[in-house]
Formats: structure tokens, sequence, C-alpha cells
């Protein structure tokens, strides 16, 4: 399989999703601007929607959309338990997960890293990031992860989006909880590992 990424972007959960089923896989970075791999191929042509993730299974085929690609990669390797069973109570909860990260937060944050955007729009979008983020503080509570115990595509997921908020000036000292919880994801190994291969730490 091949996964193609943009450096810090929300392909980064699927990186993450790969390195802890400990899957093999290719990775290719895409540049922002040409849009072009290190080899030479045109991502354009790989994804005609022009964004990340997009993983080129083994079969040719390629399949996108963050909610699709992380739980194909959870199907793969269910003994990683990445993802609860295939019509199980618990897999819709993982479901709401990640169309709330999806669409609520992610797509929340989204205009504030846009420089065509009005200072109303971002006054906006900074509104709402904080609305959900203190609505995800106290869901969140004393669970170690989003599902319980048990580490999910999911957190892979909000993981990402959570560290991308002091870049666009909010404080996370806000949100203890959550910033605890981003901490204790950070350390994981295959967290480190993926960090490692976009080169972010």
């Amino acid at each position: 399989m091949k996964l193609y990424y943009l450096k810090g972007a929300c392909s980064l959960a699927s990186y993450i999703s790969l390195c802890e089923a400990n899957i093999k896989f290719d990775a290719a970075s895409v540049d922002r601007k040409s849009r072009k791999t290190p080899d030479g191929e045109d991502f354009n042509q790989v994804n005609p929607k022009g964004y990340v993730p997009a993983l080129r299974l083994d079969n040719g085929e390629v399949l996108t959309e963050n909610v699709a690609v992380l739980q194909y990669i959870a199907d793969l390797t269910p003994a990683a338990k990445l993802a609860p069973p295939v019509g199980s109570m618990e897999r819709y909860r993982l479901i709401e997960w990640l169309a709330f990260i999806n669409s609520e937060v992610h797509k929340a944050v989204s205009p504030l890293f846009n420089p065509t955007a009005t200072d109303d729009t971002k006054a906006f979008a900074r509104t709402n990031v904080t609305r959900r983020l203190d609505w995800l503080e106290t869901q969140l509570g004393t669970r170690s992860f989003l599902m319980g115990d048990q580490f999910t595509v999911a957190d892979a997921y909000l993981f990402v989006v959570f560290g991308w908020l002091p870049r666009v000036g909010f404080d996370i000292e806000k949100w203890p909880t959550l910033k605890a919880y981003h901490e204790r994801i950070r350390i994981r190994p295959a967290v480190q590992q993926a960090l490692k291969g976009e080169g972010l730490i």
C-alpha cells in the first residue's frame, strides 16, 4: 500500500494508524505547491479532489476521506483493536466520533489556515472551535481515550487536529484534560514513528 500525505496534515492520522497496526506501507509526501511526490507523481491524478489522505491499495484502487481510510486501516488488522467489530454498537460510536472530529472540529479549524478568509469568518470559526473543544473537554473526562481504555483511529485523528491549535493562535491550556490526552498520545511508540516518518520531530 502507499499513503500519500502532506506533512503535518490530517493524513498524519492515517500514518499513525498504519504504524499502530504494524502494516507495511510506502509513504509518499506531496509537495504543497507543485502537488507532486518526490518521484514526480502528480497527486491530482491520484486523487482529483486534490487533498489528502489518499491510500493506494495493493490492488491499485485509491481510497480517500479520513472517515473511510481510517476504518479501512483498522479493519486490516483487527488484533490491533483500532476499531470495534463491524456491526457492533461500539463501531457506530466510533463512526460517531470520526464524523464529529471530521465535520465539527477539523472543518471548523480549516478556515483559520486560509490566508484569504475574512476576519469575520475567522472569528466565527474560533467561536465554533472553542464551543466544540469545551464539549470535548467534558466528554473526555477521566477516560484515557475517546472510546474508553482502548486507543482507536478516532484518537489518532483528534490528536492531529488538536495539535494544530497552537499554530492558529489557540491557548490549549484552556483545555487541560485535552492537553494531557494529547501529550499521552504523543509518546506512544507508533505516534513517534509517524512523526519521525513525516519529519515532524
